[in-house]
């Protein structure tokens, strides 16, 4: 049956469309303009009540109907149900619950900051934000490439986690991040983006 992605044209939006193109699942999109504020419509917060994009309504859930909001318990309620890119083994499971949690918990929350601070038109106010935060954002690309200089992918096969990290990498031009400086991000990134199914997941609109 044909999973739900109620979603928008960004970076957590992105994810679930590149993994569920990865993992080979019906889907239908449901775009939620969040320019016009519809991630605060009733019927969209009864599968996200902290009213974020991206949710999911899978018809064919455990027991039934289930909807999973937050990109990440997405990506693992995905790698669970179709057995893809989410290892069983907990010591190879292990390396991709880090990086997903490394991803959200920072690579995420902090270009996010970066693409605040940029839209501030008053130089002072912009001054002291976009600097902090595209120093973090910096220094969480190095992270990453330091990764990536030891494994191919970033938990060593490739998982869901290189799925949400990618979808911010995505946006590197934005937070005025030059891959070219972070040559294992750029070979990590390559690898991925010629993927035909990631490939299908940025292509397809979701807005």
């Amino acid at each position: 049956m044909t999973i739900e992605l109620h979603t928008w044209n960004t970076p957590n939006g992105r994810k679930i469309s590149v993994a569920l193109e990865e993992m080979g699942l019906a889907y239908s999109v449901h775009p939620v303009n969040i320019s016009k504020d519809e991630q605060f419509r009733p019927e969209f917060l009864k599968i996200s009540p902290n009213n974020r994009i991206p949710a999911i309504v899978d018809p064919d859930g455990p027991g039934g109907p289930i909807s999973v909001f937050e990109s990440g318990a997405i990506l693992l309620y995905l790698g669970e149900k179709t057995g893809k890119f989410l290892p069983v083994d907990l010591r190879a499971r292990v390396p991709v619950l880090e990086w997903l949690m490394w991803q959200m918990g920072g690579f995420g929350p902090m270009p996010g900051q970066v693409h605040h601070f940029l839209g501030v038109e008053n130089a002072t106010d912009q001054k002291y934000g976009l600097a902090r935060y595209k120093k973090e954002t910096e220094r969480l690309y190095g992270v990453l490439d330091r990764r990536l200089a030891l494994v191919e992918y970033v938990a060593g096969d490739i998982s869901v986690a290189d799925f949400a990290i990618l979808g911010w990498a995505w946006r590197h031009e934005r937070h005025q991040v030059d891959l070219a400086g972070f040559v294992n991000v750029k070979r990590w990134y390559d690898q991925l983006m010629a993927r035909p199914a990631t490939q299908r997941g940025f292509e397809i609109a979701l807005s």
